[in-house]
């Protein structure tokens, strides 16, 4: 297992929200932590621990007043650590590569895809022409409906009709190199993980996959490594000390590579 640092932006800021809470109308969102410090502290952290593959998620829509001032936050950590952190928010085929052009390893994509309730396979065709399938992450993040995860598009506000499960894995294999999936329902709670999802992810795990959403605590982390059978990668936010969470962040590295 991986630990996958994050760096979450919203309203300029560097965030951990509910994720469950986010909505565009009036940019709003139930904030657990607003940083003092811009994502550059972050980014420098990250790379100082050696720490790869974590991701930067810009979460207002581009239409957005704060969007510009998200986009300097994100541009500031990618400076820091160039190569080391993914982007993912608005990514389109047509922007992909001035994300990578600044900095970032790789694109995570999921409203570009994932259109109108299914998947846009022009738009994934295209995207991955223009930056290569080993540059691109797809962002699984689901929540639950009738006993199933579906993957939910537009900063987790809208529902798909794509099930997270191995034939939805299976086929979108060919076009990325990872994926992102958030659990929504339990993003940003820290009170337990969504374990029916991880261990579906862990079953599956023919690429690498990063889960994120629930943990609280060192026994979740524990958790999750186990029902994943330590095939997952694993994103921590809220939780985290240096996020004003309980969990030490030297420890969850510790944990997570051993």
């Amino acid at each position: 297992m991986n630990f996958r640092p994050c760096i979450d932006i919203h309203n300029g800021k560097v965030k951990q929200i509910v994720g469950g809470s986010l909505k565009d109308e009036a940019d709003s969102a139930r904030d657990n932590f607003v940083s003092e410090l811009e994502a550059d502290f972050y980014a420098g952290l990250y790379k100082k621990k050696g720490l790869k593959g974590g991701h930067i998620i810009i979460l207002n829509p581009k239409q957005s007043e704060y969007y510009e001032e998200d986009l300097r936050q994100a541009e500031l950590a990618l400076s820091k650590y160039p190569g080391g952190l993914q982007i993912g928010g608005g990514i389109t085929a047509d922007n992909a590569k001035d994300f990578l052009d600044m900095g970032a390893d790789k694109v995570i994509v999921t409203s570009y895809v994932f259109k109108n309730g299914v998947i846009n396979y022009d738009n994934l065709e295209k995207l991955e022409r223009e930056v290569g399938k080993e540059k691109l992450v797809l962002d699984l993040s689901c929540r639950k409906k009738y006993d199933r995860y579906y993957i939910v598009t537009d900063r987790w506000q809208n529902f798909t009709e794509v099930t997270v499960d191995d034939d939805t894995l299976d086929g979108l294999s060919d076009y990325c190199s990872e994926y992102l999936i958030h659990a929504v329902d339990v993003e940003g709670k820290a009170n337990g993980i969504e374990e029916e999802l991880a261990k579906t992810l862990g079953d599956w795990a023919r690429l690498p996959i990063t889960y994120a959403g629930g943990v609280g605590s060192f026994s979740d982390l524990i958790k999750l490594k186990t029902i994943g059978r330590d095939k997952l990668d694993v994103t921590i936010g809220s939780a985290l000390d240096i996020f004003g969470g309980s969990m030490s962040f030297e420890e969850v590295i510790d944990i997570c590579r051993s």
